[in-house]
This record gives structure tokens, C-alpha cells and sequence, in this order.
């Protein structure tokens, strides 16, 4: 036994621990992730077309954000809700504060666009042509052509004056808006506002809008062979047309404009007869809500952009004026135009055969050797998707239970389901309706189910279900055994190659077991007298984590050996964030990777002096959830598919779930001390609040993410190789038949 550390408990309450000057907002926290994603695409380091990708995901990560997050704090805005965030924020100030360091965040991304990409990818041989000017003479005869076929056919013009009102304009469309005279006429009318006033332009203007449609590709390629490649925008071929849409009148002026509008659903469950009904409903008012943003031509024609603010209600501060192609998530598309991949990432391999899992196996009985451990993108998902179709048609299958939060928009995952219910298995499927901008696509596969015969559960009744379990349950010559899958990522098969995950497959009884109990809990009230090993949000799982930090914390105290490493993608639970810093206070080394929103503060004296913050942005997006508690040297790990946030721990339905076997353990203790190493991706937290890159100054270069692709490369080449060494070829029988 170790002698106790002279250290005591610090005499110190909750309240001390919810200081606000300890804890960074939430809102600005995410911004600073998605300012590190914008680095990665200013990085020189990064190749070409990699920094397209990175630009794109940031725009397509901000316009989430605005739809929810900002509509969220306007909506308590205008409830005249003040009460402060944990940082001692209210919502007002959240909404100046976001407002400021979004305005920011734009001018930078397109400063990236114009300054360093576009040269960059002009010199590579591929030219984004921003004017007519640029094009020429047999481009311009082109795109009359194309105009004329393809475009003009699909547009809805659509005029404003005393008998036709201001148009809807859907949220995130892109759209063009011109300032017209009628030719020979000196008067015209734009529209009516909120209360019924008309809203005049200057004298003798008109306005017209046109929306950019959504069905056509962003960009043309020009006709032409070899280099340079040209493309040019939809908007601007019909930005050049546009006097064909509006003859008699004389076009003034136009400018491409897209507005946010607050996506947000809100839904009364309770009230809500049939859920699936009342979501359809919701649904269609996200394209209605109320416009939270407009982005706008930095040159546009100030009296347009009067009349646009005007109709939508938005003051000046939610305009952001762009200098350059609104909506940059086109790049991704640009991404995949052929003859540029020596312009991309190759540093990857593609995913690797499982090792434990080889081609055409029996999954069932390689699952009875012993736990499997799944490592995506690095590993295949592919297993996953077997196992769940090997269960379908097996005739010894009796049940299969799955809960479902994301799928891909083709998966293959569901049509198993499908056919397992038309074989006669009892199947039973949690679909979560609620999965915020998947809802139509999830009441989609719900219905496909229903109609093959599943048991269909829409989720539970103030709760999202966001845990990732299957249950598959078989007779066999020894009796019923129950099979399980546990993963911290989503059944999609499309993400699963774009987003670091790990996953479980076991046949432990103590695991099916639980599974059993979990599904009994989500379709019915049944709910067991005591658990084996999974813990649960929203019962009992930030109880258990409180619990392990806690012990931490003891044997800290105790001079026990005391760590905590931790990854995931989001820390803002004060719970517990406060115990992590009286574990810190305690002594304990606490090394957390946390990928997006932290909000937690690092080096505050005598508080959060032993904790460290990284965040690793790289090729794939970090999402799994790993928890290593050293516990005075037997360490206990966890995987999760929830994130260290009250939403998670208190509002979802969630499981966490230990890796027994040591081997297992290793390899995800592993995965966290890599990430902790990495020196290429990490960006590590400041007691301010800031990221900053690694020192790589006298270290060792180390790309966790290519690393582990490596690892998994060699690993199933290994395999592969240890089963030819092994295998013996017995003579052929007077049958013939080789054993």
C-alpha cells in the first residue's frame, strides 16, 4: 500500500466550481472550432484540393449553427429570456458577442477563397471565372445555348408590386434579386412589409427576384480540352440572362443574395397526437421561420439591399456582406472534378479488413472466440453491415433489435431489417424522428419498415434515443444466445468512411443481457432491477462518470496513481466540468481530447492547472468517445456514444460501455495516447480561451489519423500472411476433395 499524499480534500463547495470566469461560452467555443477547421484550409501544408474541402465544410458547418444555435438565442431574445450561460453571458450579449466573431469568421474565409485559393488553383490549371469579361466568344455562344435548353425552362421569375406581394424566399436558397423600370413607366411598387406597409425603392423601381435552382449543378463546366479547366457559376449565366426574363423593363441592377432562417423545431409531444404527423407538419415550416441572416453582394445596389433588409426584418448587424460566391459548400463538388487528385490527401489507406473478421466468415462464430474491437474509417464498416444481413437470412435468428439515429440515403442496413422482418424474424426498430435535419429522411425508413413488417418505435416522449446498439438474438444447439453490437457512431455506412468511430461486437451474456433490458425499456416500462455493465443516459450515466472522476480524485488524495484521459466531441456539462476541476485540484493529470465546443478553461490557478485540452481536426472528422480512468493502476475503459454534454447526460438516451478485454482495452488506451501525441493535427487550448498549433520544435512528426491507417494496413496484411503460413494442404482423398 502507498503512503497518503499529504494532500487533502480542498474545503471548497459546488458554487466555488461554478465561478462563470472559470467557464468559456458555448456559442464563441464552437466558433473556435470551426476557425480551426478554416486554419486547415490557410495551412501550407495541407494539398489543394483538401483546402477546398475544409473551406466548404465551414460554410456548411456555419449555416447549421445560425439555423439553430442563433435561432435558439433569438427566440430568448425575443421572449425576453435574460438569465446568464455558464460563462455569465445572457443571451443578448451571446448574440453581439457571435454576431462580431462571425463577421470575422466570414471576412476570413473569404479572404482564403480570393487571396490564396483561387491564384493557387489558377496556377494548377483550374480557373473559377468570376465576370462575363472573362469569357470568350465561343464561352459566351455556349452558355446562350445552355441558357436556352437548360436553364431558362426551370426559372421562376417573380415580380413584386401593389397586387403581388413580397415572395417567400425558402431558407438557404440562393437566389438573385434585380431592381427593374419599366420601360416608359416612372412608378412601381416593392411589396408589402410585416404589417401591411408598402415598401417603396427609389422613384420608378421595381423589384424582381429569381431563385437559383437548387436541381441544376452549382457550376458548368466551359467547353474545352486540356488546361486550363474552366467552370463558371449558375448564378452568373443567369445574372448574364437576366434581361431575357424581364423584357419591357430595363434590368438596374443585380445582386445574389441567400437568407437563414431559424430551423430550429419546436415540438409539443405531449399535445402531439401522432409524432410522425406533427415532425411532417414542423418540417415544413424550417423553410418559413424567421430570417436570422442575409448574405449579400458586397457591391450590391445599396436601395436593393434596403428593400431586402426592410422585407425580412433583420438589422444591420445580420448582413453579412460577401466578397465573393455566396454559399461555399459548391467547392466540395469542385472537389470531385476529375484530373486534380494529385492535388489531394493520399496519405490514407482505404478501409481495412478487420482482422478477426476475414472475407465470407462465419460472424457469429468468429464472435464466440471473443470480443471483436472495430476501428472506423481505418477498419472497415462493412462487417457492421454483414452482421446485421447475416442475422436477416439466418434461419437460427429469433429476434433482431436495432435502434437508428442517422443512415445513409441508400442503406443497406435498413434493407436487411427489411428482409428480416419478410423472413419472419421478430424485428423491432428504434427510429429517432428527432434527428435534428434528418427527420424527413428518417419518416422515410420508418414507414419502409412498417410496411416490411418491423415493430417501428418513434423514440420516447421528451427524449432523442441516440445510443448505437444492435441486438441480435439466435437459438443454438446449446440454447439462446444473444449477439451485440455497440458503437459510438451511427449505422451509416456513407459517414462511416468520413468519421472516426469505434465499435464493439460481443456475445457476452452480461452485455445481451443489458441489451435485452435497454430494448424492453424502449418499447415498454420495464426496466431491471439492476445492470451488468452498460450505463444509461438519461438514469444513471453522469452518475457513473461523476462517480469514476470522483475516485480519481480520491486516490489522488490517497497518493494513488490518478489519471483521467478522455475523448470525445463536446464538453459543457457543469457537472462535469466542476468535477473535473476538483479532480484537477486533487492532483489528478487530466488529458482531455475534445474535438469541437470546450467549455471548460485550462490553467486556472489551483483549479485547472493539471488539465490539458486538445482537438484534433484532420482528413476525417473525430467523433468517437473513449474514457480511460486509471484507477490506482487497473485502468477501466469506456466507449461512449455520448458526448460530456447536458443534452447527452440528461435529454438523450445514451450508453456507455466498458472494453473488458484487456486487449481491447489497450487498443483503445492506444487510439487516446496517439491523439495525445499528435503533433501534425493538434491544436491545444490556451488559459484564454484561444487554440494553438503544437511547438513541433525538437519533437518527433507524428499524424495520428495516418498512423492509425497505417496500423490498420499492416495489421490485416499480417493476418492475411499468418493464415498462408499456417494453412495445411492435405493430399487429395480418392474423392478428390481437397480439406
Amino acid at each position: 500500500m502507498k503512503a497518503k499524499s499529504e494532500k487533502t480534500k480542498p474545503e471548497r463547495g459546488r458554487d466555488f466550481y461554478l465561478n462563470p470566469a472559470f467557464y468559456q461560452n458555448r456559442e464563441l467555443s464552437w466558433l473556435q472550432f470551426n476557425r480551426r477547421c478554416l486554419m486547415e484550409a490557410r495551412r501550407k501544408e495541407t494539398p489543394l484540393f483538401e483546402k477546398l474541402k475544409f473551406l466548404s465544410i465551414t460554410s456548411s458547418n456555419l449555416d447549421e449553427f445560425f439555423m439553430v444555435r442563433v435561432a435558439s438565442l433569438q427566440d430568448m431574445v425575443n421572449a425576453d429570456y435574460n438569465k446568464p450561460d455558464l460563462a455569465g453571458m445572457t443571451p443578448g450579449r451571446q448574440l453581439e458577442a457571435i454576431l462580431e466573431a462571425a463577421h470575422e469568421f466570414v471576412q476570413l474565409q473569404y479572404s482564403t477563397y480570393n487571396r490564396s485559393l483561387l491564384p493557387a488553383l489558377k496556377e494548377e490549371g483550374l480557373e473559377i471565372v468570376q465576370s462575363v469579361e472573362e469569357l470568350s466568344e465561343g464561352e459566351k455562344e455556349f452558355l446562350d445555348r445552355y441558357y436556352e435548353t437548360d436553364i431558362y425552362p426551370v426559372l421562376t421569375p417573380m415580380a413584386v408590386d401593389s397586387s403581388r406581394p413580397f415572395p417567400l424566399i425558402l431558407n438557404k436558397t440562393l437566389n438573385l434579386g434585380a431592381l427593374l423600370r419599366r420601360k416608359g413607366q416612372d412608378t412601381g411598387l416593392l411589396g408589402r412589409g410585416k404589417k401591411g406597409k408598402k415598401k417603396k425603392a427609389a422613384e420608378g423601381l421595381e423589384f424582381a427576384t429569381v431563385q437559383v435552382p437548387s436541381v441544376l449543378p452549382r457550376f458548368i463546366l466551359l467547353p474545352g480540352e486540356g488546361a486550363p479547366v474552366r467552370i463558371i457559376l449558375l448564378e452568373d449565366v443567369i445574372r448574364q440572362h437576366m434581361p431575357l426574363l424581364f423584357t419591357g423593363y430595363d434590368v438596374i441592377c443585380v445582386d445574389t443574395f441567400r437568407i437563414m432562417r431559424n430551423a430550429d423545431l419546436s415540438i409539443d409531444e405531449d399535445e402531439a397526437e401522432d409524432l410522425l404527423v406533427e415532425i411532417e407538419k414542423q418540417l415544413k415550416k424550417r423553410q418559413r421561420g424567421q430570417a436570422i441572416r442575409l448574405e449579400a453582394d458586397s457591391d450590391m445596389d445599396k436601395r436593393l439591399l434596403k428593400l431586402l433588409k426592410e422585407n425580412l426584418n433583420l438589422a444591420d448587424s445580420e448582413v453579412f456582406s460577401i466578397d465573393g460566391p455566396l454559399d461555399l459548400t459548391f467547392l466540395m463538388k469542385v472537389y470531385g472534378l476529375p484530373g486534380f487528385d494529385h492535388l489531394k490527401e493520399h496519405g490514407y489507406e482505404r478501409p481495412q479488413e478487420v482482422p478477426e473478421l476475414p472475407a465470407g466468415c462465419d460472424l457469429f462464430a468468429q464472435i464466440r472466440k471473443g470480443d471483436i474491437f472495430l476501428h472506423h474509417p481505418y477498419q472497415s464498416f462493412q462487417p457492421v453491415v454483414d452482421f446485421v444481413a447475416a442475422a436477416a437470412e439466418d434461419p437460427d435468428t429469433l429476434a433482431i433489435k436495432q435502434t437508428l439515429y442517422r443512415v445513409s440515403g441508400n442503406s443497406p442496413i435498413v434493407r436487411s431489417l427489411s428482409r428480416a422482418a419478410e423472413n419472419g424474424k421478430q424485428v423491432t426498430v428504434l427510429v429517432e424522428l428527432k434527428a435534428r435535419f434528418d427527420e424527413e429522411n428518417n419518416i422515410g425508413w420508418a414507414r419502409m419498415l412498417e410496411r416490411a413488417g418491423c415493430h417501428v418505435i418513434y423514440g420516447l416522449v421528451g427524449l432523442k434515443t441516440h445510443s448505437k446498439i444492435t441486438l441480435v438474438v439466435r437459438r443454438e444447439e446449446d440454447g439462446i444466445r444473444r449477439y451485440v453490437h455497440l458503437a459510438t457512431g451511427n449505422y451509416n455506412d456513407s459517414t462511416a468512411k468520413l468519421y472516426t468511430d469505434v465499435g464493439l461486437l460481443t456475445c457476452r451474456e452480461t452485455y445481451g443481457e443489458d441489451a435485452t433490458a435497454v430494448f424492453n425499456m424502449l418499447s415498454g416500462y420495464s426496466e431491471p432491477r439492476a445492470w451488468n455493465c452498460l450505463s444509461l443516459a438519461p438514469l444513471w450515466l453522469k452518475d457513473r462518470l461523476l462517480y469514476l472522476i470522483g475516485r480519481e480524485r480520491d486516490n489522488a488524495l490517497n497518493g494513488e496513481t490518478a489519471r483521467i484521459r478522455a475523448k470525445m466531441n463536446s464538453l459543457c456539462d457543469p457537472d462535469i466540468i466542476s468535477a473535473l476541476y476538483e479532480a484537477s485540484a486533487a492532483g489528478v493529470k487530466i488529458d482531455l481530447i475534445v474535438r469541437g465546443i470546450c467549455c471548460l478553461r485550462v490553467g486556472i490557478p489551483e483549479v485547472s492547472e493539471n488539465i490539458t485540452v486538445r482537438s484534433i481536426v484532420g482528413n476525417f472528422l473525430e467523433h468517437s468517445r473513449i474514457f480511460c480512468f486509471e484507477n490506482a493502476g487497473i485502468p477501466q475503459v469506456y466507449a461512449a456514444s455520448a458526448d460530456w454534454m447536458p443534452r447527452n447526460l440528461d435529454r438523450r438516451v445514451e450508453i456507455m460501455f466498458p472494453l473488458e478485454e484487456p486487449s481491447i482495452a489497450e487498443k483503445a488506451i492506444h487510439i487516446l495516447d496517439l491523439e495525445l501525441a499528435d503533433t501534425e493535427q493538434a491544436s491545444i487550448l490556451q488559459p484564454d480561451g484561444s487554440y494553438e498549433r503544437v511547438d513541433r520544435r525538437g519533437k518527433e512528426s507524428v499524424n495520428s489519423q495516418k498512423i492509425f491507417g497505417e496500423e490498420a494496413r499492416r495489421a490485416a496484411e499480417q493476418k492475411k500472411e499468418n493464415a498462408l503460413r499456417t494453412r495445411v494442404f492435405i493430399p487429395e482423398t480418392s474423392e478428390g476433395h481437397e480439406e
